[in-house]
């Protein structure tokens, strides 16, 4: 089908092509990648801009001896193609086929394996002094966006890296949009470099003197070698004062510039930063135009862009959390929204619209978020902080040193809670129950529904303690009704009895809530909603030891979480069984069956419930 990439089994078969054809091969790559993620979607966005980018590299370095590190690995689609895995890119985040970011189980060109954010400069870092150490001829290569460097992380890596003398190179992927739109002083100078008033104002006087010609290309090509000189003139270098040399910036979507400029710094020592501009979906008009639907767009008709999305069956939790949090503000002048870079994704693009004067995007910077609504709500204002689950996890210091040792009233929104599908691994919330139980002065509610998230929402705005977090999955609801209802405040430390039984009591938190009903049904067990992981329920627990056994179910780790708090209350009073997530990380899958492999689905709670009362 494919004239040139058919041809392709491994970085050496592109190597061997001419540079000519290199344009056409990338458009044939572009094809492709739209062909399978309009059948089986994936990150297409930045991949799609980062196409030429990625051609080069492999054109140029030699992988896998040269160890490339791409960040977050949104990027890295091209490369995956590129290195052996044409084909079974068709499986990509799919029960069996291969990651949708770089793995080093996976592929030996993946030098890192990736799936959060910053991560990449250090671990290049790493890799180039790993090879310095041992006397090996390899060369490290750390491909980042602007997004991503906004991370702190990447920061400490640039600063570390600077410093080090180490041979390595950082090119940043410049496309003015991480998944929403890029904010942020990095961000202004970025802009300030590619828009530098010294360079266009040298260009233009150029351009009108020469006309076209043979002559005017040659000079175009000198002017373009000495943009860094200027650019760094107009608007100052932070990246040379951190040790780097500065290259740049180039048309990233050119690939015989992308090209020409990495075999000009290929050999050089010491650390290195090549500045490239890319257009996040690149040459998919519909990419192109809506950039941030078509980060992951969903499944798609790849000749008309036209996505194609299945009717809901209830509204999703992001979107309750977004009207419920316009609603509040609306009611409280002092509430306030803070999100690390995910606003459309946590609905609280909706806050950024209705009320931009309170909104805070704060770039990719969870510890910075959380650190930022505690000083917020030191003043006096009420901050609803909104982070992912799994990205949580990096501002695990920030919530112990900065809000709960003073008992600010922050509340944490920990979207895409336990299993979010086909993301897999990196972005599964599984160990948020775990972690945070452990926090003095900390509250941990789990809404079953939407009328519960909403009214937990109320409940936690008018809190005296926190920090105060509401965890809850990717996804739909249940299909409860919510907007009607008026707000209900839900004391701390209280669950609710679902369904009357007898023998075996079930504690589940959040929607495990729901196929436990359905489960104890068959089986005459009790049910609660737990709702608070933290302060539990002390009415609950102690019903609970008068049944013959306890199980508890909850979209978390089994290790540490309800599991751990209801063993520890009660255990030795009455057997208590557990279901959750095993000891191991969930690989990609849809979240159904991800759910059914750790057992906490309608069925895996009913085969639970038969063995406890079958071993009685």
């Amino acid at each position: 089908m494919y004239k040139l990439l058919d041809k392709i089994q491994t970085p050496e078969d592109l190597r061997a092509l001419p540079e000519n054809e290199l344009a056409e091969l990338c458009s044939e790559i572009r094809d492709y990648m739209v062909r399978c993620c309009a059948e089986n979607p994936g990150h297409l966005g930045s991949s799609l801009g980062a196409v030429e980018l990625i051609v080069g590299i492999h054109y140029i370095y030699n992988t896998p001896a040269d160890k490339v590190v791409f960040d977050v690995g949104h990027q890295a689609y091209a490369h995956k193609i590129l290195t052996g895995r044409k084909e079974a890119f068709k499986t990509q985040r799919t029960e069996g086929g291969i990651s949708g970011f770089p793995r080093r189980d996976e592929s030996p060109y993946d030098a890192f394996g990736v799936g959060h954010s910053s991560t990449s400069i250090s671990a290049a870092l790493g890799l180039a002094v790993s090879a310095r150490m041992q006397g090996r001829d390899e060369r490290a290569v750390a491909v980042i966006g602007d997004g991503a460097m906004t991370g702190g992380l990447a920061w400490e890596g640039l600063n570390n890296a600077g410093s080090s003398n180490a041979d390595i190179l950082v090119i940043l992927n410049d496309n003015n949009i991480s998944i929403d739109k890029n904010l942020g002083a990095f961000h202004n100078y970025l802009l300030r470099i590619t828009t530098s008033r010294t360079y266009n104002r040298v260009k233009r006087k150029v351009w009108n003197v020469m006309g076209e010609s043979r002559f005017r290309n040659w000079v175009q090509r000198k002017v373009r070698d000495t943009k860094s000189i200027l650019v760094r003139k107009s608007g100052g270098s932070v990246f040379e004062s951190l040790g780097f040399r500065y290259f740049g910036p180039v048309d990233g979507n050119n690939v015989q510039e992308v090209i020409r400029n990495l075999r000009k710094i290929r050999d050089l020592k010491g650390p290195r930063i090549l500045h490239i501009i890319t257009q996040k979906g690149h040459g998919y008009a519909p990419a192109e135009e809506a950039p941030t639907i078509w980060h992951a767009p969903g499944r798609f008709n790849p000749e008309t862009g036209e996505r194609i999305s299945g009717a809901r069956k209830a509204d999703r939790y992001q979107d309750v959390f977004g009207e419920v949090l316009v609603d509040l503000a609306r009611r409280d002048e002092k509430v306030v929204g803070i999100t690390p870079a995910m606003a459309t994704g946590c609905g609280m693009n909706l806050l950024a619209e209705q009320m931009p004067e309170r909104f805070f995007d704060v770039g990719i910077e969870e510890e910075h978020a959380v650190t930022f609504a505690a000083g917020l709500a030191a003043g006096g204002m009420k901050p609803f902080c909104n982070i992912y689950s799994a990205f949580s996890q990096r501002a695990y210091d920030q919530i112990i040193h900065d809000v709960a040792l003073q008992h600010l009233p922050v509340v944490l929104c920990f979207d895409r809670a336990g299993l979010v599908g086909e993301d897999g691994a990196t972005h599964n919330g599984a160990f948020d129950l775990a972690a945070y139980r452990s926090i003095p002065n900390a509250v941990v509610a789990a809404p079953r529904n939407e009328r519960e998230l909403k009214n937990l929402m109320y409940t936690a705005l008018y809190a005296e303690n926190g920090p105060f977090i509401i965890r809850y999955p990717r996804g739909c609801g249940e299909g409860v009704t919510w907007k009607e209802e008026p707000y209900a405040e839900l004391p701390q430390g209280r669950g609710e009895k679902l369904l009357e039984g007898k023998r075996v009591a079930v504690l589940a938190l959040g929607p495990c809530a729901n196929a436990a009903v359905e489960a104890a049904k068959v089986h005459g067990a009790a049910v609660w909603d737990v709702r608070y992981l933290k302060p539990l329920d002390p009415d609950m627990l102690a019903e609970s030891a008068t049944y013959e056994a306890v199980l508890t179910v909850e979209d978390g780790c089994l290790s540490g979480g309800l599991y751990g708090a209801v063993a520890e209350a009660i255990g030795r009073q009455v057997p208590v069984h557990g279901l959750g997530i095993p000891d191991r990380f969930i690989e990609a899958a849809p979240q159904g069956r991800q759910r059914a492999v750790c057992g906490i689905d309608q069925e895996g709670i009913e085969r639970k419930i038969a063995d406890i009362l079958k071993n009685r």
